[in-house]
């Protein structure tokens, strides 16, 4: 009885109600419920409660997209050249996307746009939003030759990205050239920067002329005439980084570095959208804990935002990922809140500290071997009404 999403489509004054496969449910959705769906713009999906009633939820419209899109052989496809056939690449390109990513159709598109129209981008967005997985998404629907960089851990931008004077008994000394170096020179590769904004910034004075699309070359050495490495034709930069004050580990990026981007920023997800990304990750686990574990993150989301600002941050979608593996495993949600989240949220303050406030929210969640105490009876006859 699970798993159909249906679009709804106004006919008139009637709004009906389409499976991918052409199947109408018009009559299985109460006209409230379908009504308040096409006017947010949202698919409704069939789910059964507890108690056996079935009820429609509303979900993205991308979860309705991905069961009607066309299936692509990713294993051989080919960035085109001709306009028309890059047309058709790029606007069908949406079913190449995992369906464990989660990201609107338009941004999936712009990225992979940006990446046949060999652009260099940044891929912007809180921790744990899911910026590293689109990136590495873009590398697999593309099936193109890789590499991949982490910057944040990078102790020596020189050796990373240039190379090492080594020592020998038999050679002497020599100089070795880094892999960054072979990426570069290989044409049509996707060279993936993760971090970027935690690098040094000695690093970001090296990619300068690298990402320059006026330049597009490596200098080896400063000193005037020594040589320099020319980037390959059809090289792609993607890059990843956390901007905001919150990131105490990262830097300030330089707005000329910056500059030689095209910006690509990720969604923080919607409880909705976080719950159909644990169903699927998750199947075996019950929903009714893993929309708790979405409603949970999505709450100190909000209130970190808020005016009250009883968290200074909110729980990640990584986190969320977290919790429900553990619940998969066997853990109760309060034991996966307590190895998982409250280590991230400061202790100090007593009954005013912010885990003290996330503990309480989690306790709301927890059961205590009832049936109805997961969500609360208003709750329960929300969902049922499909609202």
């Amino acid at each position: 009885m699970n798993n159909v999403i249906v679009k709804i489509e106004k006919s008139g004054n009637r709004f009906n109600a389409w499976d991918a496969d052409g199947n109408k449910h018009t009559s299985a959705i109460g006209t409230g419920t379908r009504k308040r769906a096409f006017e947010a713009g949202m698919a409704l999906e069939r789910r059964t409660g507890k108690n056996g009633r079935v009820y429609w939820w509303k979900v993205p419209m991308s979860q309705y997209e991905a069961t009607s899109a066309p299936v692509f052989d990713t294993s051989s496809v080919e960035v085109p050249s001709d306009h028309a056939e890059v047309l058709n690449f790029i606007h069908s390109s949406f079913s190449l996307k995992p369906k464990s990513l989660v990201m609107k159709e338009l941004k999936w598109k712009y990225l992979i746009r940006s990446a046949v129209r060999g652009k260099n981008i940044l891929m912007t967005g809180p921790a744990g939003c899911g910026k590293t997985m689109a990136a590495k998404s873009l590398v697999n629907s593309l099936d193109r030759p890789d590499f991949y960089f982490n910057m944040g851990s990078t102790q020596d931008p020189r050796a990373t990205l240039i190379g090492n004077v080594h020592f020998d008994k038999k050679k002497g000394t020599y100089f070795s050239e880094s892999l960054f170096v072979k990426a570069i020179q290989t044409p049509n590769a996707v060279i993936l920067l993760d971090e970027l904004s935690r690098a040094h910034p000695d690093a970001w004075n090296i990619l300068m002329t690298v990402l320059d699309s006026g330049q597009r070359y490596l200098r080896l050495d400063e000193s005037n005439g020594q040589e320099t490495i020319n980037v390959a034709e059809g090289v792609t930069f993607v890059a990843t980084a956390n901007i905001g004050n919150e990131y105490t580990s990262t830097r300030v990026m330089d707005k000329a570095l910056m500059d030689r981007f095209t910006i690509v920023e990720m969604d923080v997800l919607t409880d909705e959208e976080e719950f159909g990304l644990l169903k699927y990750m998750f199947p075996h686990v019950d929903p009714n804990l893993l929309q708790a574990v979405s409603e949970i993150s999505h709450t100190t989301r909000m209130e970190s935002k808020s005016d009250t600002g009883k968290v200074s941050t909110g729980i990640s979608t990584r986190t969320s990922v977290e919790m429900a593996g553990l619940l998969y495993d066997g853990f109760g949600i309060d034991e996966a809140a307590e190895v998982s989240v409250y280590p991230q949220f400061a202790d100090d303050g007593g009954m005013d500290s912010e885990r003290t406030f996330v503990k309480q929210l989690v306790q709301k969640y927890v059961s205590d071997g009832s049936s109805d105490d997961l969500f609360n009876e208003d709750k329960k006859d929300e969902d049922n009404n499909g609202i």
